[in-house]
């Protein structure tokens, strides 16, 4: 039997009691740091995700979007960002309620996470708007993303206590391969969300 690599009978009883504790201490130490670990772990996810809602924050999103932008000017590889806004949000509060509206944001963002691919990353970026990074997509993949997650939206209406919440969206759609940062990128698609708003109203 050995103790730290040294056979046991080369040891006095305080060296093999010293040597023990000694081992004892780093276990210790070990399971401390997993446990330190741990706990960064989950303040980053906290950082990163939104107060509300379970997708990223605004500040996550951009970072992940300029990651992307830096990303596509390097590799000359297209994606695309999309930009929603819930249509009438106002209304509902005054009429049902914060809680109901609140509701309705986190309906919205579930129903954009789970209709989206592993590598494409949902963001709230304030109020009642969000955001999808779609990597290595073009401007026709995008549109055709954004009118299928608008699309859902609509013909997925909340239940806040046995009303029937109908919702909708307007959106924009941004394609970049280079040459934009991530906030120039994103104005883009804010404003063809806009654009398409007027077009409706």
């Amino acid at each position: 039997m050995t103790i730290a690599g040294i056979p046991e009978t080369d040891l006095t009883p305080k060296v093999r009691q010293a040597l023990q504790m000694l081992m004892h201490e780093v276990q210790r130490l070990r399971e401390d740091l997993r446990q330190a670990q741990q706990r960064v772990g989950y303040l980053e996810k906290l950082a990163d995700e939104d107060s509300l809602v379970p997708v990223a924050n605004r500040r996550a999103f951009v970072r992940e979007l300029s990651r992307l932008a830096a990303f596509a000017e390097r590799y000359n590889a297209s994606s695309s960002v999309l930009y929603f806004d819930i249509n009438n949000f106002k209304q509902i509060n005054d009429q049902h309620g914060h809680a109901a509206g609140d509701a309705a944001l986190t309906h919205i963002a579930t129903l954009l996470a789970q209709n989206i691919r592993e590598s494409d990353i949902v963001g709230r970026l304030g109020g009642d708007e969000f955001g999808v990074i779609l990597a290595k997509s073009d401007q026709a993949d995008a549109s055709e993303k954004a009118d299928s997650l608008a699309q859902l939206i609509t013909k997925s209406p909340v239940d806040w206590k046995g009303v029937s919440l109908r919702l909708s969206v307007s959106y924009g759609a941004y394609t970049f391969s280079g040459g934009e940062d991530a906030s120039d990128a994103l104005a883009m698609a804010d404003r063809a969300m806009y654009a398409q708003k007027r077009a409706k109203a």
